[in-house]
């Protein structure tokens, strides 16, 4: 078996943008838009199939797969600057909150919350 060579260090990647599948576009907008505090940069189809958000330094990529059902394991990582802020914004919007909210031997305060479909996010503050 031939050794594969790993991409050269002097290559530089971007950004890195996590694509969540949705049942209902407009739905998953509200929830991520009015709720999450997202901006919509992008979409297309007619009807519309695929946006774009983003907010900061975060991007996230929205698909409409009328048949989704979601996992049980996380679908994207979010960093954010007060772990605690977000955790109780979400709990007043009834948002669900899969994994509490706890401080994580690894540095982060951290807690897993889900999306209307279903969609794991795991949330994390450095600490």
């Amino acid at each position: 078996m031939s050794e594969v060579p790993p991409a050269p260090k002097a290559l530089q990647f971007g950004r890195i943008a996590p694509t969540v599948a949705v049942r209902d576009i407009g739905r998953a907008l509200a929830f991520y838009c009015d709720v999450l505090g997202f901006d919509k940069s992008f979409e297309n189809g007619s009807p519309v199939a695929f946006v774009i958000l983003e907010r900061g330094a975060a991007e996230l990529h929205l698909t409409l797969n009328p048949a989704h059902h979601a996992s049980s394991h996380n679908v994207a990582h979010l960093m954010v600057s007060d772990a605690r802020a977000l955790h109780a914004h979400l709990l007043v919007h009834g948002v669900p909150i899969v994994s509490a909210i706890r401080d994580a031997d690894y540095g982060l305060r951290t807690f897993v919350l889900a999306d209307p479909d279903g969609n794991r996010i795991d949330v994390g503050e450095a600490l």
